[in-house]
């Protein structure tokens, strides 16, 4: 491809690039003719110095490369300047976009983003070969099999997470606040996310415990409560008074899911609202009539792999006074990302609007603050807390012994909950 041709191109898509922006907003009047004109912004120097580059390339580098694989990494490069979760996806990347929101694919169970040249570990999946090996939010990868992880290859070495069932990799890991990595030898498998578990902490306090945001998120909380109301199935058949709700470590998923895992506990209210640049982003989020636990006392539980979709169940909860935060700052991803298709495999995700708490707030880059802060701290048999013993609690869930965070909420959610019924003159259970 000659530098005249491919510059002819450039101009051609910037050209292309703009009448699509300004269809896009049917409303907006007709720009005159030199405003137009002003709006292609591309010199003509920057394509000739594309071209004289690609063209160098071509004629200089190592090993042969064609024009197609030159052009994509040009488009790569393009959209991976913009933030980190702009990309461009080929028919691989838009099979495994689709088994993320399905929830079900094969290797290591580990959401990352890339950072300054690296893979930033947001969170692990619950009971994954991440988890099960130790990494944990906030975990730099620096390494896989050996081969280092740069600014130039860390958007294909996110990919070399997945593969074949049963097959090893050796993850360089640095943890958080250490300064040198260390080698964890992990086995890839296949990765059912469950988005959604519940059970009962102890009678009338339930956990609920949301891992992703998928699909099949709002629909699965649904049961999950259901299911431990239901008389018929074993422990169940309690009045919900308080529910610890888990968002820990959840990287986040779909927007409408988080919107309706957010209904499911509001009886009215804004949820969420996003805004951007074209006039089909800017959008509000509404809650309906009908909450799941009839007003009964929330604690969320949120640390710094609380990210995006969670973050947007966690900011409409906290806004409209219907929980209370507790744990650590969350992780501050409040962007929103929409898939633009190409052709039929190929396509861009692009961030195209930012999400804002009813409050008017946004999160990106700060997080949410947690009413309550907890620290990253483990509670021992010696530091549990005296509790009645009431002879009513399943053998093995009496106390919350190795999870601090959740011995806090139920400190508190028993508080309120206690609260709540005198308010309304219903009798308390200890416990």
């Amino acid at each position: 491809m000659s530098a005249k041709v491919l510059a002819v191109a450039f101009v051609a898509v910037a050209g292309l690039t703009l009448a699509r922006a300004d269809e896009a907003r049917p409303d907006a009047p007709p720009a005159p003719a030199n405003e137009a004109a002003k709006k292609v912004t591309v010199d003509i120097n920057d394509v000739r110095q594309f071209a004289a580059v690609f063209a160098l390339v071509k004629q200089a580098y190592v090993e042969p490369v064609d024009d197609k694989t030159l052009l994509q990494s040009a488009v790569k490069g393009l959209l991976a300047n913009l933030d980190p979760h702009s990309e461009y996806l080929d028919e691989k990347a838009m099979a495994e976009l689709s088994e993320d929101t399905t929830g079900s694919y094969n290797g290591l169970g580990i959401e990352v983003l890339t950072v300054d040249g690296s893979l930033r570990v947001v969170a692990p999946i619950d009971d994954s070969p991440a988890e099960r090996g130790g990494i944990k939010p906030g975990d730099t990868i620096v390494r896989i099999d050996g081969k280092p992880i740069t600014s130039e290859n860390a958007g294909e070495a996110s990919n070399m997470l997945r593969g074949k069932v049963g097959s090893q990799v050796t993850l360089g890991v640095v943890h958080e606040g250490a300064s040198a990595p260390v080698e964890i030898k992990l086995t890839r498998q296949p990765i059912r996310v469950a988005s959604a578990r519940a059970r009962w902490v102890e009678p009338g306090y339930a956990y609920l415990r949301i891992a992703q945001f998928q699909e099949d998120t709002g629909s699965e909380v649904k049961r999950k409560l259901a299911k431990l109301r239901d008389k018929s199935q074993p422990g169940g058949g309690e009045r919900i008074r308080g529910l610890v709700l888990d968002l820990r470590s959840n990287p986040g998923g779909l927007l409408t899911s988080a919107v309706e895992v957010s209904d499911d506990f509001l009886d009215s209210g804004l949820i969420v609202t996003t805004k951007g640049r074209l006039k089909q982003s800017d959008l509000a989020f509404n809650a309906t009539p009908g909450d799941l636990i009839d007003g009964a006392p929330i604690v969320v539980l949120t640390d710094n792999g609380t990210a995006s979709a969670a973050e947007i169940v966690a900011g409409a909860l906290k806004d409209n006074h219907r929980a209370l935060i507790m744990g650590r700052r969350t992780f501050g991803k409040g962007s929103v990302q929409t898939v633009l298709p190409l052709d039929e495999t190929h396509a861009i995700k692009l961030t195209t609007a930012r999400y804002y708490t009813p409050s008017g707030i946004s999160i990106q880059a700060a997080g949410i603050q947690p009413d309550i802060e907890l620290g990253d701290l483990k509670l021992v048999a010696r530091d549990t807390p005296p509790s009645f013993i009431t002879g009513d609690k399943p053998p093995g869930q009496r106390g919350n012994t190795d999870d601090y965070a959740l011995s806090e909420a139920m400190n508190v959610l028993k508080g309120l909950a206690l609260h709540r019924d005198a308010a309304a003159g219903t009798p308390g259970k200890k416990g």
